[in-house]
């Protein structure tokens, strides 16, 4: 498989270069010039196959010979070491929980599965590499532990001060080794933009060799594929239509249930729901796409203007709004629907939601209502991290009713390092060559 700029289609690369390189030169994201299929009779037997299989038949057409079988298949064990259950809330709405990683969030599959990629196009270069990344949140934590004392690379993350929660700090600044955190002074949208530049920068790049981990990197973004996937094979014998609300930052996460669908996958309908940065609602409404200042939310690792990967979900429907549309609705919900959701569905269901599930939720409830509820329809929302990641900014009243997972307990002992920077890129530029 070949990988375009969506910048340039004339500019291409093989899946290792796409991967090593993680931008374009030209600042386009990467795009296969191809959409490989799923065979019928594979989806049709979905239900008999175990979950590396399928997750194997999904990526591998993307990865083609650039990795051996035997190597891959490995890389998806290491990736898909913990559950993907779908529980029920209610009758036809199902969570798909997405937390059962080791930094208990959606994220530890694309990072995890990154890290073993560049593993392996690595074994043989002596060449010290600097995993380059932005977080709002969740990426930071998963990048940092896939990527924890992998030989030959440096992980730097720049996180926004003060905009991400206690736990999800701890996860990014308290592993310490070849791990970096850059504390910015500023947005999320700031942080991507001074990786986006870097990745421009051809005299940095003459000093330091940078690839990134965001959802812009192909092999971040592709292998979430995965969840999509095994949720269809829990539901299929009940359910023959499914609807995926996904909470939605940067977009690269729905965007890869969206190339699951493009293969052949059975989705009815795909939701993607936003907390007040609303760039994409807006869009689909006017076809006006113009991005603002990020606000701080709740769910906070949605706290995007200017998504990333917004303009390959574009790309999958040949920039046809109305295209889009048939397949994609878009919608946004402040702060307090948040809170009072999270309230209610824990009294109603004894469900507890993070912030950004409980977006999710919205999404997925408003979507049925406007479009009438069909008993043969499951209505799937991505639970996409712990509720304990944002216990200190959970509702008071669920506060004290929030489980902390053993594993994750002694994070808050554990001391913050982080190296504070203001929200410029010649000052990034500066600590990355003298370091």
């Amino acid at each position: 498989m070949k990988y375009f700029s969506l910048q340039n289609k004339q500019h291409v690369v093989s899946f290792e270069e796409a991967v090593v390189q993680g931008l374009a030169p030209d600042k386009g994201l990467y795009f296969p010039e191809r959409i490989p299929a799923f065979d019928k009779a594979f989806l049709d037997d979905i239900v008999h196959k175990n979950d590396l299989d399928i997750a194997y038949a999904a990526i591998q057409p993307f990865v083609g010979d650039e990795i051996p079988e035997a190597v891959l298949r490995q890389i998806i064990a290491d990736t898909l070491s913990f559950p993907f259950p779908v529980e029920k809330v209610q009758d036809n709405i199902y969570s798909l929980e997405l937390f059962h990683g080791p930094t208990l969030a959606f994220k530890d599959v694309g990072a995890r599965f990154m890290a073993g990629c560049l593993g392996y196009f690595r074994r043989n270069d002596t060449r010290p590499v600097t995993v380059l990344v932005a977080t709002s949140g969740d990426t930071g934590g998963a990048v940092a532990n896939g990527f924890y004392n992998v030989p030959g690379v440096r992980v730097v993350i720049l996180y926004p001060s003060g905009k991400v929660s206690t736990l999800q700090e701890k996860q990014l600044t308290t592993l310490n080794g070849n791990i970096t955190a850059l504390e910015i002074d500023g947005t999320f949208d700031d942080c991507q933009r001074m990786v986006k530049t870097a990745f421009l920068d051809g005299e940095l790049q003459s000093h330091v060799m940078l690839t990134s981990a965001n959802s812009i990197n192909v092999a971040r973004w592709l292998p979430q594929m995965f969840y999509y996937l095994l949720a269809y094979k829990q539901l299929v014998t009940r359910y023959p239509d499914v609807v995926f609300s996904v909470p939605s930052g940067n977009f690269g996460n729905i965007c890869a249930g969206m190339m699951a669908a493009a293969m052949g996958l059975p989705v009815k309908h795909f939701v993607a729901s936003t907390n007040v940065n609303d760039t994409v609602p807006r869009f689909m409404q006017t076809g006006a796409y113009t991005p603002g200042k990020a606000t701080a939310t709740l769910s906070n690792a949605m706290d995007v203007a200017d998504p990333s990967n917004f303009v390959r979900i574009l790309e999958l429907f040949a920039n046809s709004l109305p295209a889009l549309k048939n397949k994609l609705t878009a919608m946004s919900f402040s702060d307090s629907e948040t809170v009072a959701t999270m309230e209610q569905v824990w009294k109603d269901d004894q469900y507890m939601l993070d912030p950004h599930g409980a977006v999710g939720y919205l999404g997925l409830k408003k979507y049925l209502a406007d479009t009438g509820l069909d008993k043969n329809t499951a209505g799937v929302f991505l639970e996409t991290a712990h509720p304990v990641k944002f216990a200190d900014t959970a509702p008071a009243s669920l506060q004290d009713k929030i489980v902390t997972p053993e594993r994750v307990q002694s994070l808050y002992a554990l001391k913050k390092v982080s190296v504070q920077l203001p929200a410029d890129y010649n000052a990034l530029k500066q600590w990355l060559t003298a370091n």
